[in-house]
């Protein structure tokens, strides 16, 4: 751009010389010449053209013994880049074992300069993490598998206890935080566990009616599905749910406090962060998750009794074979084994929440542990109990 070009609203200074210049005195020896007005707008391309050079010339010689003078006598005024471009060759210098030195920079300019000093913090050298052996992968995933079992252990002597001691103090729980929670883990989570208990009802209702036609008995497959949906699918569906709403939930919540080192403001001021987060959270759990099961159990049954009528089954045949294969003790299998899993969804949520640690990242990471833990979890205890149910015939 030319000075009649300039517009009058343009302040960027108008340079028809290059602040900066390189000249090779010799194969070992070159110079930097700094002029004029050296800031962000004049270094514009400069400092590219500069550093190429100043890289061509020390691979030329792999830079050792090599000198660099920068001149800065000339120069009127500099600012944050110009210092920025000033680093930026010492550093190359020294990166290649190569001298550097500035030659008439103004007094006023020196200050600044040496807060920069040494350059070598500027630049701290890349730590590369040692390779973890296979051995050594083990035993670190062994020892944080035994500490999370160790921490699990406790926390559920610690529940245990607080569940006891309110128990005898009725009126000392935290009533108030146990409705909110029931609300949100049991009332706000009926349509989604309506919804998947539908669509459970149908599926299996269906996939069965596939394989029994076969053998022509599809008479058989509504007993056989409302076996099926109040014995295990009910409870494990809604737990799978309540795993992914409120142990999440639960987690994020006190993970927050966590962080907010509001727990430890609780345990300074002489309450129980079990007490005082936990145990209303448990009850609530425990109370909501039988509710769901029978809820979910309700909309599954009634779904697989709508799709048999695509295959000519009228609903009094339907009811009247469900009632001949599920009784009572059915569904009291199917109850106690979901409050059984409520139990373990709220615990572990409230667990992996107290165990929040620090960072912008760690409400985040405790909520997906307590889902995965829960899920794993609610398998684990389902297993226990399908065989119990086996040998007791439960």
């Amino acid at each position: 751009m030319s000075i009649s070009d300039a517009s009058p609203s343009d302040t960027r200074p108008v340079n028809l010389v290059p602040v900066a210049s390189w000249m090779q005195i010799n194969n070992m020896t070159a110079k930097v010449v700094l002029s004029g007005h050296v800031n962000v707008y004049t270094l514009e391309g400069v400092w590219t053209q500069i550093r190429q050079e100043q890289d061509a010339w020390l691979s030329a010689g792999k830079g050792q013994n090599y000198s660099l003078t920068l001149d800065a006598s000339q120069v009127t005024s500099l600012d944050g880049s110009g210092f920025a471009f000033l680093i930026d060759l010492e550093q190359a210098q020294l990166k290649a074992g190569a001298h550097f030195a500035i030659d008439g920079l103004d007094t006023r300019y020196q200050p600044l300069l040496r807060e920069f000093e040494p350059i070598a913090n500027l630049f701290p050298v890349p730590v590369t993490k040692p390779k973890r052996s296979f051995v050594v992968s083990t035993g670190m995933a062994t020892d944080n598998f035994l500490k999370d079992g160790a921490g699990l252990i406790t926390f559920t002597g610690h529940l245990a206890s607080d569940l006891f001691w309110s128990i005898r103090n009725i009126r000392q729980v935290r009533w108030g935080d146990f409705v909110n929670a029931a609300v949100e883990a049991g009332i706000n989570a009926l349509p989604i566990v309506g919804l998947v208990a539908f669509l459970i009802g149908v599926i299996l209702s269906f996939q069965a009616a596939i394989g029994m036609k076969q053998f022509g008995a599809v008479s058989f497959v509504g007993p056989l599905a409302a076996l099926g949906i109040v014995r295990e699918m009910g409870p494990l569906i809604t737990a799978i749910l309540l795993a992914g709403r409120s142990s999440a939930a639960f987690a994020a919540e006190i993970g927050t406090m966590t962080v907010n080192s509001e727990v430890d403001a609780l345990i300074t001021g002489g309450l129980s962060p079990m007490r005082f987060l936990v145990v209303p959270r448990v009850l609530a759990g425990v109370l909501v998750a039988p509710i769901l099961t029978l809820y979910a159990d309700i909309v599954s049954i009634g779904a697989s009794m709508v799709t048999m009528l695509a295959y000519g089954i009228p609903f009094s045949n339907f009811y009247n074979g469900m009632l001949n294969a599920v009784d009572l003790e059915d569904i009291g299998s199917g109850l106690i084994k979901a409050t059984l899993f409520g139990i373990v969804v709220s615990a572990v949520g409230c667990l992996r929440g107290m165990q929040t640690g620090d960072g912008a990242a760690a409400v985040g990471i405790s909520a997906t542990r307590a889902v995965v833990s829960s899920i794993v979890l609610i398998v684990l205890v389902d297993g226990i109990f399908a065989y119990i149910s086996y040998k007791t015939g439960f």
